[in-house]
This record gives C-alpha cells, structure tokens and sequence, in this order.
C-alpha cells in the first residue's frame, strides 16, 4: 500500500468519523470541534489541557480557544488551575456534559464496530500494534532518536564549498 493511499485512509477515516456524529452535534446544537472537546476529555482525563487537546488532535490553538470557551459558557466545562503550576489550567466535564458524553460513547462504540466490519479480532489486534509502532517511531523521530537517522540537510547553493 502507498503512502498516498494510508493518507487518503486516514482522511477517509476521519470524515466517516465526522459524519457518523453530524446528525448527534446539530440535534444537541453544538459544534463538531466542541464535542470533540467534550469527548476527548472524557476519553482522557489524563490529558485535560487546552495544549494536551491540541497536540493530540491537531486543532489549531485559536479555534480550540473558541470552542472552549463556549463550552464553558455553556456550562459543559470548567475551568480550575493545575495544582504545582497555577499557570496551567485543567479543563474538566462538568455534569451538564455527562448526558452528551454517555451519547457520544454509545456512538463512539457503534462506529468502532462499523469501521471493524470485515476485519476479524486478529487482525485488527496487529493493525493496533502496527499503529502503535507508527506513531513511536513518529515520536522519536521528532525527538531526534530514531535509528534510522534523519536525512542530511541538502545544501542551499550559499552553503557550497568555494
């Protein structure tokens, strides 16, 4: 399988995912990124800052702003410092979204089991392994460790010896 063919995957991936929640976002009246926001948090009470939201799903920092911000003003999130950095601020569900989270999970786990159609347990248990050895080897790729070295910098015509 091509590269292009795994990133058409993954934005196919994606849409059906958005798709799959549209008709839940407009009957709640809430936009796609904010419930997201909601679920993410959810799914990973570890990771309950604006950055750990950006840098695990990609959101731009000034769109998830908005979108927090919204939540909070809707009463779906609040917000309280991290205890040992006051500059950090944890988001946390507030009652109000457990009603759209337990929603969201029952969609989240009838996606799961559409998206797994056609695949068996086996083989879906080393298509997880296969990713989690991706995004490794991704993370130390960007840490600089990878064993495979990262290219050399081509050299700009300035750089070339006289």
């Amino acid at each position: 399988m091509s590269q292009r063919s795994n990133v058409a995957n993954f934005h196919s991936y994606m849409e059906a995912y958005e798709h799959y929640f549209k008709p839940l976002c407009r009957e709640i009246g809430m936009p796609q990124m904010a419930f997201d926001i909601l679920m993410f948090l959810s799914n990973n009470p570890e990771a309950c800052t604006a950055r750990d939201i950006s840098r695990s799903r990609g959101f731009k920092e000034n769109i998830l702003s908005i979108n927090i911000n919204k939540l909070v003003n809707e009463g779906y999130l609040e917000r309280s410092a991290v205890e040992g950095d006051r500059r950090k601020i944890r988001l946390n569900c507030t009652p109000k979204a457990q009603p759209v989270i337990e929603r969201g999970r029952r969609l989240q786990e009838s996606f799961i089991r559409a998206i797994k159609e056609g695949i068996s347990e086996e083989e879906f248990e080393i298509c997880q392994r296969c990713l989690n050895i991706v995004g490794q080897n991704a993370r130390r790729i960007l840490q600089g460790k990878s064993s495979a070295g990262l290219p050399e910098r081509e050299k700009a015509p300035d750089d070339a010896p006289e």
